[in-house]
C-alpha cells in the first residue's frame, strides 16, 4: 500500500506541487482581501426607497449588513 502511494507521488509530483502552490496562492489572496475589508471599515450600503410607492410599504428591512429603508 505504501510503496503503491510512494510511486504514485513521485511520478505526479509535479501535479502535485503545482496543486498546493495554486491552493496556497488562493488561501494567501482570501485572507489579504479578507483582512484589508475588515480594516476599512466602511459603512453599510443603504439602499432607500420611496415612501408613497407600492414596492415598499415603509417598513425597514436588514439584509446581511445593507439596510434598506
Amino acid at each position: 500500500m505504501l510503496a503503491k502511494l510512494r510511486d504514485f507521488v513521485k511520478a505526479n509530483l509535479d501535479d502535485i506541487i503545482l496543486l498546493i502552490g495554486v491552493i496556497l496562492i488562493s488561501l494567501l489572496s482570501f485572507a489579504m482581501g479578507y483582512i484589508i475589508a475588515k480594516q476599512q471599515g466602511k459603512e453599510p450600503i443603504k439602499i432607500e426607497g420611496y415612501e408613497n410607492s407600492n414596492y415598499w410599504s415603509g417598513h425597514k428591512w436588514s439584509l446581511s449588513g445593507v439596510e434598506i429603508s
